[in-house]
């Protein structure tokens, strides 16, 4: 394996081809340094970076200038780059990738203070992820479980929940008399899904795993030979499967089929899980070894909760709505719960899109494709900051930092 360091190189320096070495990973001193750089040439590190960094990232603009090198006036003219917004917008028909009714989740909530409709749309998460819990939620949504419940916890910086609010009232301590239950019953057929299922195995075949550190962007000896093919073109070579970020919290993160997730091994295999970013939904539970059924939901809203992650089952995340969740009340008590009843928001229903009757009122979703030349860009230009208001690119990115862009499309 071959670690390529993202600095951009100079594009003034003749071609030189040298032997690839290959390198372990380093231990770096820089958090943010992003990756190793696998020759002491300056002429040829130059080179193989840019090749690299452009051809994966698709760019066909010039990256970062390097710092320590020589640049005359006529290179100090800054070119324009387009912002993240820009790059979305610009991105071709065939980058968007339609998303299911049958994998929309559709939140009514009572009208606000002002009399106005509050509607949150959630995407379920797709295979091979938390499917026991995604059946569930499937057959509460169908039983219209939700339906007259409420949004009973808001915490700031952290996540909004809702729910049955009675739901914890049927523990009663071994010295009291058992109450009448003001639980609603959960719906026949709902599975008990395992802790195992907090991650999914991956083959280790199909993933370039370095040793030791966290890496940034890994390539094999076959990504750089071909790199190094078109190392005076900036034109794509391959898309964003090579795109990996630095991460405190697993050994490697990326995007699959348009969510994170984190990657990492143990002494048996290597496996996955998605990551708790801002408006990712996951499912409530008691103590270990309990998991949740899903009948009780939260949804992230303030910095991204990582510790969370292979402790709680995400089941998707919010691409629209957001809003009517993060502007809530903080609740009072505590970890957030709403101490008193009035104060809780109702839930008028939660149904699959699929299941509603079509109307004027619900819209079709796509999301930018992460496996599309446009994300690359996209992602690039979120961890390198070069349009006109940023003096310094970040040099990098957390993943939670590069949310999927969703769009709304024609009504159905």
């Amino acid at each position: 394996l071959y670690t390529l360091s993202r600095r951009a190189p100079s594009t003034t320096r003749p071609r030189v081809r040298m032997p690839l070495q290959a390198s372990a990973p380093p231990r770096h001193q820089n958090p943010l340094s992003q990756g190793a750089v696998i020759c002491n040439k300056p002429v040829m590190r130059e080179k193989i970076i840019r090749a690299a960094i452009g051809a994966s990232l698709g760019l066909s603009v010039p990256l970062i200038p390097t710092i320590g090198f020589a640049q005359d006036k006529a290179e100090a003219a800054k070119p324009v780059y387009p912002s993240p917004g820009e790059i979305v917008a610009a991105a071709k028909a065939e980058d968007w990738a339609a998303i299911a009714p049958s994998e929309l989740l559709v939140m009514d909530l009572a009208k606000d203070a002002r009399g106005k409709d509050r509607r949150v749309v959630i995407q379920l998460m797709p295979a091979p992820f938390s499917q026991g819990w995604i059946g569930n939620i499937r057959k509460l949504a169908a039983a219209k479980f939700w339906d007259g419940t409420s949004i009973n916890r808001v915490q700031d910086n952290y996540v909004v929940q809702w729910g049955d609010p009675h739901a914890e009232d049927d523990v009663a301590p071994a010295s009291e008399e058992p109450k009448p239950s003001k639980a609603k019953p959960l719906p026949p057929g709902l599975v008990k899904v395992p802790e195992s299922e907090y991650v999914q195995p991956k083959e280790e075949d199909q993933i370039p795993f370095p040793e030791g550190s966290n890496t940034t962007i890994v390539f094999s000896k076959a990504d750089v030979e071909r790199m190094m093919a078109s190392v005076d073109e900036n034109a794509p070579i391959f898309g964003n499967d090579v795109m990996m970020f630095n991460d405190p919290y697993a050994a490697l993160t990326r995007f699959e089929l348009g969510w994170p997730i984190g990657i990492a091994r143990n002494e048996e295999r290597v496996y996955k899980w998605p990551v708790h970013c801002y408006g990712m939904v996951g499912v409530g539970r008691n103590m270990s070894p309990d998991t949740g059924s899903g009948a009780e939901l939260y949804t992230v809203i303030g910095h991204a909760p990582r510790h969370l992650d292979r402790n709680v089952a995400l089941v998707g995340r919010v691409i629209e709505g957001m809003e009517h969740l993060s502007s809530l009340p903080r609740g009072t008590g505590a970890l957030g719960f709403y101490e008193k009843e009035e104060e809780r928001v109702p839930i008028l229903s939660i149904r699959l899109m699929s299941e509603m009757p079509s109307d004027k009122s619900l819209p079709a979703y796509q999301y930018l494709s992460t496996e599309s030349e446009s994300f690359a860009k996209y992602a690039d230009a979120r961890a390198n900051r070069r349009d006109p208001f940023f003096n310094v690119p970040a040099g990098g990115a957390d993943i939670c930092n590069i949310p999927v862009p969703v769009r709304r499309m024609k009504l159905r």
